[in-house]
């Protein structure tokens, strides 16, 4: 199982668990103190509403990306990291897609290497 954990899908699950870190212990401050957590990503000047949308359009390309990228090279259930980044964080879910993405990618590598040692034995 850990065999197609390649250095880079190692930087990204990091990178995925520090975004799940980061953002909740915001979220959870927010909760806390009873803060209008959209009311305050929407209301607190041109600064917030600019890295608010910036954000808001890398998401959507990434979810996009998600969806593509996953159908392209077989990997299943990538609208659960879709769903996963309302219910988390993106800065969780698309790291971790990365992370996973990058294992399979290490499998098909893995699998196709496997295939031309065995055909190049059969000859």
């Amino acid at each position: 199982m850990t065999r197609h954990w390649t250095p880079l899908a190692v930087v990204y699950l990091v990178l995925a668990v520090a975004g799940l870190i980061v953002t909740w212990t915001f979220n959870a401050i927010a909760i806390a103190e009873g803060n209008d957590f959209i009311g305050d990503l929407v209301s607190s000047g041109p600064a917030v509403s600019s890295i608010t949308n910036d954000l808001l359009f890398v998401a959507v390309a990434g979810s996009i990306l998600i969806v593509v990228e996953s159908r392209r090279i077989g990997m299943r259930f990538a609208w659960l990291y879709i769903i996963g980044s309302a219910l988390t964080a993106f800065a969780f879910t698309f790291p971790l897609w990365l992370a996973m993405r990058e294992r399979r990618l290490a499998t098909r590598r893995a699998e196709s290497d496997g295939d031309g040692a065995a055909s190049a034995g059969a000859v």
